[in-house]
């Protein structure tokens, strides 16, 4: 994934703090959920004040520079909309995941040149998503399932035996930087969609594929399957013997879920222990006990404030899959609601900035801590939504109610699955991000200018 610094221009915006009035936090009551909803409306809102996908002119779904947030975003659309039923944003939603759909496999031309496998699979992860909560196919367009298809099979095109017994690398083609190494995301959200297709579908192919991904993963030091510490990547260069041991939400979230998938499509008694062993470890990590141990953090950068726009969304991804691994094993269902209602509560007490429920980073602060932008919004939504599972309403499969039709051969012809050369992104698709921090720099120029005359 690609971090664009904007230099240190959304962090700034905390001048405004000191302007504007104070804004009342979004103000949840837990065991109410029309208050809950109420909340998410808001949080969604302020994440599409940030798309410009569906404005003329504007390309649905794109993000110049930072392509994969839009599978984020709509993730977080899709999840707002299953559970408080508001199809507000429906629209936008399988617009933008069409448009940027590729030849059926999540590799748009204008942005393939420069994307991760971990880019891709997000994409490919929700659409899987749209079919399993009966998000409805688009007439004329691609079916959710076959997108997730298409994205497995231009990935399981890109295995890696010759290097390191098998694996995915992080990124895509030998120019781009990060191309020598194997990664957990990747490799983990590989095996997330093969296992929510197998459960899907209950096609043999895809649980062993994921299968071979997970066995590999485990043979190699990015996943103990004894400690259940799961590493952020190893290099090729040296036959992937060491590990890069950065701990991130998302590589125990990915393979997490893959198990619990797997464990509800199989019930295989290796499974649940995965899945026992890698909740424990995740809960533990990224809950902690100075916080109260229900309330979410990135711990490897929120204290510090040193997080991305990409490391933001970490645990924003994590909680939704959270809720549906509470919903696909109901024995973990007690441990984790109390984790998503701390997390809810506290990142609702986090929207209280520019006296237009702006979120923040830190919900543990229970206060806005300054931070302004999609990402934070987007990291809201997650959270509030998820709060709101039920007990027994379960990602649907193929004979369970999901209608979303199947492709088994999608996305397989796409050149750049191997060794395609697509087509270099567009000075037009950078322009956008340039016009808007000129617009920034003249705009809070004015506002310390205004605040320094003002005294």
């Amino acid at each position: 994934m690609r971090f664009t610094p904007v230099p240190s221009l959304g962090r700034l915006l905390v001048i405004a703090a000191v302007i504007a009035r104070v804004a009342t936090a979004l103000t949840i009551d837990i065991n109410d959920e029309q208050s809950i909803k109420d909340a998410a409306s808001k949080t969604a809102y302020g994440s599409m004040t940030w798309y410009s996908g569906n404005d003329t002119g504007g390309i649905p779904g794109a993000f110049p520079e930072k392509w994969w947030e839009g599978s984020a975003l709509f993730m977080s659309l899709l999840l707002y909309w299953h559970y408080t039923g508001d199809d507000t944003y429906n629209p936008q939603v399988s617009q933008g995941m069409q448009w940027q759909a590729g030849n059926g496999d999540y590799m748009p031309a204008n942005y393939s040149s420069y994307l991760g496998n971990d880019d891709q699979v997000f994409w490919g992860l929700a659409a899987m998503t749209a079919a399993e909560i009966q998000f409805p196919d688009v007439d004329g367009g691609f079916s959710w399932l076959s997108l997730a298809q298409g994205v497995f099979n231009t990935q399981i095109a890109r295995w890696d035996p010759t290097n390191c017994g098998g694996g995915l690398r992080w990124q895509i083609f030998p120019y781009q930087a990060g191309y020598a190494m194997k990664n957990s995301i990747s490799n983990g959200g590989l095996f997330q969609l093969a296992a929510r297709l197998a459960r899907y579908t209950n096609n043999d192919t895809y649980a062993d594929w994921a299968e071979k991904v997970w066995d590999w993963s485990a043979s190699s030091p990015l996943l103990n399957n004894k400690t259940w510490n799961v590493a952020d990547s190893t290099d090729i260069a040296n036959g992937c013997k060491t590990q890069g041991n950065n701990q991130w939400s998302y590589n125990y979230g990915a393979y997490l879920t893959g198990a619990a998938y797997m464990y509800n499509h199989t019930e295989k008694s290796n499974w649940k222990d995965a899945v026992d062993g890698l909740l424990g470890v995740t809960l533990d990590k990224f809950f902690p006990k100075k916080y109260g141990s229900n309330i979410m953090s990135e711990t490897l950068c929120e204290p510090a404030e040193a997080c991305n726009d990409n490391e933001i969304l970490f645990k924003g991804l994590v909680t939704g899959w959270l809720a549906f691994i509470a919903l696909l094993i109901p024995s973990t269902y007690d441990q984790i609601l109390p984790k998503l209602q701390g997390s809810a509560q506290a990142a609702a007490q986090s929207c209280s900035g520019l006296t237009n429920n702006t979120c923040g980073v830190r919900w543990y602060e229970s206060k806005w801590d300054g931070w302004v932008g999609m990402e934070e919004q987007i990291i809201a939504t997650d959270v509030l939504s998820s709060s709101l599972l039920s007990k027994g309403v379960a990602p649907v499969t193929s004979t369970t109610g999901g209608t979303s039709k199947s492709d088994p051969n999608a996305g397989g012809s796409d050149a750049s699955s191997k060794q395609g050369q697509p087509k270099p992104i567009t000075t037009g698709d950078k322009a956008g991000a340039g016009i808007l921090t000129v617009v920034f720099i003249g705009l809070w120029g004015g506002m310390i200018a205004w605040l320094f005359i003002g005294n």
